[in-house]
């Protein structure tokens, strides 16, 4: 899959971007908060309707417009796809396929296929869980599109079920307020069995990907292992981001919502007091060890590197063996300026056979040599050819 044409309007700093791609290589140089990185944001949020920068979408908008708009050009299978997306700040975002405008927005995904690597990637291995989460949700969501479905309905199962928890806190809430609030217990369990299901699976998948990958950046064998770790497989009650969480090793969604059921049951008590759904996949985490030491507090600032990088090349290589589109495209942003000489070789021959790679960089000089690209300047919101 490539990006043939790339359309932009009130996004980010762009008034207006009209951008004609190619495939293989293409680099965008340009100096730091004058537009480039912006450009390849727009393609990532196209494929997992997510930015890898910022929560939410309102950022993306332009400074004073109401709306904005990404529109691009994809070419596989020997056509060409026209990918519409609106962000609206007021109202629902549309998007249309082809012209044709689809009655859910999230179904634009899978129409384009990407794999993004940024600075940020270092806190998928060092921070918070929720950043795990996050990649492990849009490459499923990638290899999946119906998932896109599951996630949104757990959401709002999840916040209704919390509205409900809180206002049974503050009025002691008996009787036919629990009644209601086992009926949100099914639903819970439902949507977040399938997805605690989904993302045991597609870990299962990547693993030796990602083994594979780590050895072929860092140069070394080492056993590298990922983990879903779940609080409803917990036995004692984890109520913070550093409780120490039991392995999901489970794929058949009923035999997990077997144990989510009886686990909601157990500490009904705890969430009526606190008014707060205490388990569930929005409170899991991704554990990655490396020689069966934790890589979050146990390793080095290249081993962090090496296995963010490794995250990455798995995720392009599970989602190219899936065949729906090839290649997907690969979005390098700012990384050689953070990659020693090394590690950047690595990754250049590792990426360069890629149908479309496109790369930010504040200095050319930084992308090694080679990697032919067709060649971008930004200047303050315009792109120029060379």
């Amino acid at each position: 899959m490539y990006i043939k044409h790339l359309s932009l309007a009130n996004f980010r700093n762009y008034e207006f971007a009209e951008v004609e791609l190619s495939r293989g290589v293409n680099l965008f140089v340009g100096e730091n908060g004058h537009g480039k990185t912006n450009l390849v944001e727009a393609i990532g949020y196209l494929s997992t309707l997510r930015s890898h920068r910022v929560a939410g979408y309102d950022a993306l908008i332009r400074r004073t417009e109401a709306s904005a708009s990404v529109r691009a050009m994809a070419h596989h299978n020997d056509r060409d796809v026209l990918v519409d997306y609106e962000l609206n700040r007021g109202s629902a975002n549309r998007a249309a396929i082809n012209k044709n405008q689809l009655t859910r927005p999230r179904d634009v995904l899978g129409s384009i296929i990407s794999v993004t690597f940024a600075p940020e990637d270092v806190e998928l291995v060092r921070g918070q869980p929720s950043h795990r989460r996050d990649f492990i949700d849009d490459l499923l969501v990638q290899l999946a599109p119906r998932f896109a479905g599951v996630i949104a309905d757990y959401e709002r199962v999840l916040k209704q079920r919390n509205t409900l928890l809180r206002t049974a806190k503050q009025t002691g809430a008996k009787g036919t307020a629990l009644s209601t609030l086992d009926a949100w217990d099914d639903q819970l369990v439902k949507y977040g069995s399938e997805l605690i299901a989904g993302r045991v699976a597609l870990v299962n998948k990547l693993k030796p990907l990602l083994e594979e990958s780590y050895a072929a950046i860092a140069l070394m064998k080492v056993a590298v292992e990922v983990l879903v770790k779940s609080s409803i497989a917990t036995a004692q009650l984890a109520l913070d981001d550093e409780a120490e969480l039991e392995s999901m090793l489970l794929e058949d969604p009923s035999d997990i919502a077997e144990i989510y059921r009886f686990k909601l049951n157990e500490i009904r008590v705890k969430e009526l007091e606190r008014g707060l759904t205490l388990v569930g996949p929005h409170r899991d985490d991704l554990v990655f060890l490396l020689n069966d030491l934790s890589a979050k507090t146990q390793s080095s600032s290249g081993e962090t590197w090496s296995l963010a990088l490794a995250l990455r090349l798995a995720s392009l290589n599970l989602l190219r063996q899936d065949g729906r589109v090839g290649d997907p495209i690969l979005i390098l942003d700012d990384v050689f300026a953070t990659l020693d000489a090394g590690r950047r070789a690595r990754l250049a021959g590792l990426v360069a056979s890629n149908e479309q790679v496109l790369i930010t960089a504040a200095v050319a000089e930084d992308v090694p040599s080679e990697l032919q690209a067709k060649a971008f300047t930004v200047t303050n919101g315009v792109v120029a050819n060379g």
